[in-house]
């Protein structure tokens, strides 16, 4: 994983919030494992597993 991952927040089928980290090269390298019914939860779980934003 790098400092060059981007993150994507977005909302699942079900309308809840997930989260993905996504390589230089497309990759899918970090994923939430459930969906979040508020946005800053979402965001918070991230920051937990890297997120810096």
């Amino acid at each position: 994983m790098s400092d060059q991952d981007k993150w994507e927040f977005y909302k699942d089928a079900q309308g809840e919030w997930r989260w993905r980290r996504v390589a230089v090269n497309g990759r899918v390298v970090g994923a939430s494992s459930q969906g979040y019914k508020n946005q800053a939860d979402c965001v918070e779980n991230a920051r937990r597993n890297g997120y810096h934003g």
